[in-house]
């Protein structure tokens, strides 16, 4: 035969036998992954049927180029692969298959497309929820470069992220689209190539035809490029002209790929129920694999025979490999699948140990200023750190807890985002996986619950579907609770913690007072920094301005700031000595119940007040001595009584085998009214000094 000259567009002859080959090997996966369901050994059949020539855009792209793929990325892994030596997607995917422990990307514990080696940043099947990430990542590249920080990335990468056409309609990934247009619409580089996988249906929902096209296609700020994946060349071709713009203009770009679902959405999908076998046989013309063979004997590249022998080649190399790995040892204990997340936690821990940090010496703080002060000695000595959120730059928050900070570290580092907590808390995971240090605020607790999967399925489970291989470092800041007075309303006084204390692995720091404010903020940097961890810093709103305890004037509320050393992860602060009464509190509890201890003293009772200062991991070793020492506990909770922390406290004294008398009081369950209606569901001191008499014996 004579060599065929090289194609449109510059895709050669090689460039398509490249992509046929990366089709083949995804599509006999597949075809693996449900013969080994069906016989009991394989434990995911979501496959990519239909979308390999999504192969033809990992081809367009660079293998530095970070990759945040949808779930049908067979094809683009295969090809991806095909440029770094070494490397063997089909051994990476058939063991991800099998819930091997030697997968190389999350050591059986998902299947998922990820390495570290090919840039591929592992998602798992959240719908479209890596989206703000990605922007997060895209954002960061730049900004690392402009920063002459350390990155993860070539400073002239871009980042792609691929959904499918259901997942489009996503509230997750049209905020995060929107926060790309919109750091783009300001001038700042946004290299994002956005990859829509249109199939025309979500499990057995269909998306209208022509819904993309009209969606995307002129939208204002995003360039859109489409390709018809039964066509391989063009397809190929206007993937390498996408990324070349985005590579280029430094803009996003979303390319609208057609593509077809075969072989139903699983395993387990029934696809007769709900379509017709005429419209599953018309689909099986769109045959993105046949196409390819037939765009190669068309073009005179291969023969029939030929093309037919490499199909033979792939089903061949993957049942070898099937019959290579099928006996991969599994993760077989509680143990070893929870080592991720207890490794997390244990660094943390371990990298904080130590002596409490001595006392300050200069002016006296307030619980905000000590905040603010940490912030900027982090910024100082951290040039890789940054502070962005909802109003953190130019008014320098709605508390003033970011005052200044920008005026001395600049808008490069101290960034006014969009009013969009999705996108903040994507911003921080993409900062965080690319190497910067990411310390976002959520204006208020409230705000936090209509983006907490940002925090719950994507920030706490990388390190647990990467095998840590992929962290992504951060201290969330939130102000919360209750008590704030002339300023109430539920949104701006929430009280529910329940969303963040059952994930694991999370590190949750609560300061009170400001002598310890700034050692904890320092130790969730450390833990960020060392571990990896996802911190989040909860901070009292009610507290930021106090200065007073006891009396108008007393200055009891205020401390000199202490400096960078950190408060021990896990470790509580005990104040006073009273053998009468423990008393277990946090945040706006410890001056309550100081308060409250000291008008009990006035009585004999003898009372100490513990402040938790870490939500998780709970101070245990600290609560069990504390409350041997009396006998006696009284949990004093601010939370909800329905999964609050109160609970966990109490479960944890009596899983260490704390058999004295425990009680807890706590705010109701309700939502936090306008005015002083507030203080009708709120816990109030009153009630704790209530309940000290009742468990003393001291009743009134």
């Amino acid at each position: 035969m004579v060599p065929p000259s090289p194609v449109a567009d510059g895709i050669t002859p090689g460039d398509l036998l490249a992509l046929y080959d990366a089709q083949l090997l995804s599509r006999h996966v597949d075809l693996a992954a449900r013969r080994l369901r069906a016989a009991g050994r394989g434990f995911y059949t979501i496959g990519s049927a239909g979308h390999e020539s999504n192969a033809a855009v990992a081809a367009a792209l660079r293998p530095t180029d970070p990759a945040l793929l949808h779930y049908r990325s067979g094809g683009f892994y295969m090809a991806r692969a095909a440029q770094v030596p070494g490397i063997d997607p089909v051994r990476d995917v058939v063991l991800g298959l099998l819930a091997a422990a030697d997968e190389p990307i999350s050591g059986g514990r998902h299947k998922v497309f990820g390495r570290r080696e090919l840039a591929v940043i592992p998602q798992t099947s959240t719908i479209a929820s890596h989206v703000p990430r990605a922007v997060g990542v895209a954002f960061s590249i730049d900004r690392a470069a402009a920063l002459g920080v350390d990155s993860a990335w070539p400073a002239d990468a871009l980042a792609v992220c691929s959904f499918g056409d259901a997942s489009a309609n996503h509230s997750t990934a049209l905020g995060g689209i929107n926060a790309a247009v919109h750091t783009a619409f300001q001038g700042g580089p946004m290299p994002l190539l956005l990859v829509c996988e249109d199939n025309g249906i979500g499990i057995s929902t269909r998306t209208p035809d022509g819904w993309i096209a009209s969606r995307f296609s002129s939208s204002p700020g995003l360039e859109y490029f489409a390709a018809e994946g039964t066509d391989i060349a063009g397809t190929a071709a206007t993937a390498r002209r996408a990324a070349e713009f985005v590579r280029t203009t430094r803009r996003p770009a979303l390319l609208h790929l057609r593509t077809v679902r075969l072989m139903g959405h699983a395993g387990s999908d029934l696809e007769t129920a709900y379509r017709s076998r005429a419209e599953i046989e018309a689909e099986m013309d769109r045959d993105p694999v046949l196409a390819a063979a037939r765009t190669l004997i068309d073009r005179g590249v291969l023969t029939a025979t030929e093309a037919l022998a490499r199909y033979e080649w792939a089903r061949d190399r993957v049942a070898g490999t099937v019959a290579e790995v099928a006996g991969a040892p599994r993760l077989v204990s509680p143990a070893a699948v929870a080592r991720p997340i207890t490794e997390v936690v244990a660094e943390s821990v371990a990298a904080t140990a130590g002596d409490e940090p001595a006392a300050g010496t200069g002016a006296p703080l307030s619980l905000a200023q000590s905040i603010n002060a940490a912030l900027g000695e982090v910024l100082e000595t951290r040039p890789e750190a940054l502070v962005f959120g909802e109003d953190v730059g130019r008014k320098g928050g709605v508390y003033g807890v970011t005052r200044g900070l920008r005026k001395r570290f600049g808008g490069a580092r101290v960034i006014d985002t969009l009013l969009d907590e999705q996108s903040i808390l994507g911003l921080a995971l993409g900062a965080g996986v690319s190497g910067l240090l990411p310390i976002p605020e959520i204006q208020y607790l409230a705000y936090l619950h209509n983006a907490a999967d940002q925090i719950r399925g994507e920030a706490a489970t990388l390190q647990f579907f990467a095998d840590r291989r992929y962290r992504n470092p951060m201290v969330v800041r939130i102000a919360g609770y209750g008590y704030q007075k002339g300023f109430g309303g539920h949104f701006h006084n929430d009280n529910a913690v329940a969303a963040l204390r059952d994930i694991p692995g999370l590190v949750i720091a609560s300061p009170s007072h400001p002598g310890d404010a700034p050692g904890m903020l320092h130790a969730c940097v450390t833990a960020a920094r060392t571990a990896g961890a996802v911190c989040v810093f909860l901070e009292p709103i009610a507290l930021y301005h106090s200065r007073d305890l006891y009396d108008d004037g007393d200055g009891l509320w205020t401390a000199p700031y202490p400096g960078a050393e950190p408060v021990p992860i896990g470790r509580a602060r005990t104040h006073g000595d009273g053998a009468d009464l423990t008393i277990v509190t946090f945040a706006n509890g410890v001056p309550m119940s100081l308060r409250a201890a000291r008008r009990l003293r006035a009585e004999g009772i003898g009372v100490r007040v513990v402040d938790l200062r870490w939500l998780a991991p709970l101070p245990d070793d600290d609560l069990m001595r504390e409350a041997a020492a009396t006998g006696r506990v009284l949990v004093v909770d601010e939370t909800r009584r329905s999964g609050g922390v109160s609970e966990g406290v109490v479960t944890a004294l009596l899983d260490g085998g704390y058999r004295g008398a425990v009680r807890r009081v706590t705010s109701e369950d309700s939502f936090i009214p306008l005015g002083d209606a507030a203080l009708e569901v709120l816990l109030s001191e009153e009630t704790v000094v209530a309940a000290a008499r009742d468990m003393t014996g001291r009743c009134r």
